[in-house]
């Protein structure tokens, strides 16, 4: 949590110093979650963000946007779960709600004054999961995960229509070593500025 302090502090700082625009925004939108790895199915499924974030820009063509956003992941697991841990009801697949609070830090390109390219890192700290998925209780993810994320993102007057596809570079397994899981996520949404 401290580096992400310390990260949000030091771009606010230097906002502060350099900065010719600032404008915070509310936005939301629906996801598209998908846990690469042999014990979830692979398919895609959906879930929503909400959330705030500032927009600053260093000039015409270059700024940084940070947010904070509430994320729900809906996931299922395939049947070779059960083979590689030992579940509550063996054989069936299982939904699995997982709630996120995410943190991108985006770097924002304008080459057009309509158009951004965004790219950067997104911290994401595990609110709450659904712990049914084994039979002692305990918990399967990690509390972290940590992606790269890149999109684009059209303006239109003080709105915002964004798309955007997150990787997962961290293992999410807390069970063991047996299945690496990791995300991937699209999100589709609309934000305004004000």
């Amino acid at each position: 949590m401290k580096p992400i302090l310390l990260t949000l502090s030091l771009v606010l700082a230097l906002h502060a110093t350099q900065a010719q625009r600032l404008k915070f925004g509310i936005r939301g939108g629906a996801n598209i979650n998908k846990i690469e790895g042999v014990s979830f199915s692979d398919e895609f499924t959906y879930g929503y963000h909400l959330g705030g974030g500032l927009e600053m820009m260093f000039g015409k063509v270059i700024g940084i946007q940070p947010e904070v956003l509430f994320n729900q992941s809906n996931l299922q697991t395939g049947y070779s779960f059960d083979t590689l841990y030992q579940s509550v009801n063996p054989g069936t697949i299982k939904n699995v709600k997982l709630n996120y609070l995410s943190i991108p830090i985006l770097l924002n390109i304008k080459p057009l004054p309509f158009l951004t390219l965004q790219a950067g890192p997104q911290f994401g700290i595990l609110m709450s999961q659904e712990k049914s998925m084994l039979e002692d209780g305990k918990e399967a993810f990690r509390n972290g995960n940590i992606s790269m994320v890149g999109g684009i993102q059209i303006h239109l007057m003080q709105f915002r229509i964004y798309g955007r596809y997150g990787v997962g570079l961290n293992n999410m397994n807390d069970i063991d070593n047996r299945d690496k899981w990791k995300s991937q996520t699209g999100q589709v949404g609309l934000a305004y500025m004000f």
